[in-house]
This record gives structure tokens, C-alpha cells and sequence, in this order.
């Protein structure tokens, strides 16, 4: 069987990824089998693009912001989960590009059994004021005999243009 090139993920650089997601965002979100909630998240590249923070505002499970602190860790990426309510997590990813969406794969646990997941960055049709993005948390359990991912939460991240003061 042949593959074509398109369909292959590259690994690549975090310093290429972080500033993709800089900016102000609006949209929906919600996890698997839930009604969608209206959200904000603030993306901040750090000047040497090795860490970024998304703050999820608003429509998060807990009362208080959940803040997703990715930092390059040479050719990994440490995530640092806060939600104000239960106890930081931490998870090692790999980054991977193909046809311009970014996916972040590693190995952790949940619910304590092994799971592969995936932070998917799918690139999404603008309304014309710039790059949208649909981003979905999934997980796939590794102690079971289905090989494929299961959708945990999905968040719009539409750019909100910035607010010009007078």
C-alpha cells in the first residue's frame, strides 16, 4: 500500500505551534454526551516560543479557569493541567503536523487504566477574521481491543478581534 506524502504527520518544532495559538478565542465546548457551553481561551506565546499558556474560561467543569501551560522539553512537550479544584497533571506529549493541524500524542492514565491521548488542533474555515480552530481532547484506553480514539471534549476556538481603545 502507498501512502501519500500529505497524509503523513511530521513531527515538528513547538516553536512553530506556540505562536499559531496566541491570540483571544470564542466558541462552544463541551465533553462527550454534555450540552455545549459558551467558552473563552487566551493563548500566550512566551518571546522565545517554547511555552504557551490557553486559559478556558467560562462553561469549564470546575467554578474556576482551567489553564493548559505547555512548554517545550527538547523535543517534547510538557503540559501542566490547573483547574483550581482538583490536583495538577502532567503529561509528556510528542508534536505532530499534518496538512497544517497539529496533533499532541502521549501515553498517560485514566480513570487508572493506560491511555494513548491526543489534543487535536484541526484547522477550521474562518468567518474571515482569521485562522479558527476546533480543538478535541481524546483518549483511547490500551488495555482494550478497540483501536480507536474517543472523543472527551471538543472547544471552538474562533479569534476574537482585539478591541481597539479610543
Amino acid at each position: 500500500m502507498i501512502v501519500p506524502c500529505s497524509a503523513v504527520a511530521a513531527k515538528v518544532n513547538f516553536e512553530i505551534f506556540c505562536p499559531e495559538l496566541a491570540g483571544n478565542w470564542a466558541g462552544s465546548a463541551a465533553k462527550w454526551g454534555e450540552a455545549p457551553k459558551a467558552v473563552t481561551v487566551t493563548g500566550v506565546c512566551s518571546g522565545d516560543r517554547r511555552q504557551l499558556i490557553l486559559s478556558v474560561s467560562v462553561g469549564t467543569h470546575a467554578p474556576f479557569s482551567e489553564t493548559w501551560w505547555f512548554r517545550a522539553q527538547g523535543e517534547r512537550v510538557l503540559l501542566t493541567y490547573f483547574d483550581g479544584v482538583s490536583a495538577d497533571k502532567q503529561q509528556l506529549f510528542s508534536l505532530y503536523r499534518q496538512q497544517g493541524n497539529y496533533s499532541l500524542l502521549g501515553e498517560g492514565e485514566i480513570n487508572a487504566r493506560p491511555a494513548l491521548i491526543q489534543l487535536l488542533f484541526e484547522v477550521k474555515a474562518g468567518a474571515g477574521q482569521g485562522q479558527a480552530w476546533q480543538w478535541t481532547q481524546n483518549m483511547q484506553y490500551l488495555d482494550t481491543d478497540i483501536d480507536r480514539y474517543q472523543l472527551f471534549r471538543g472547544i471552538e476556538l474562533n479569534p476574537v478581534p482585539p478591541v481597539l481603545s479610543r
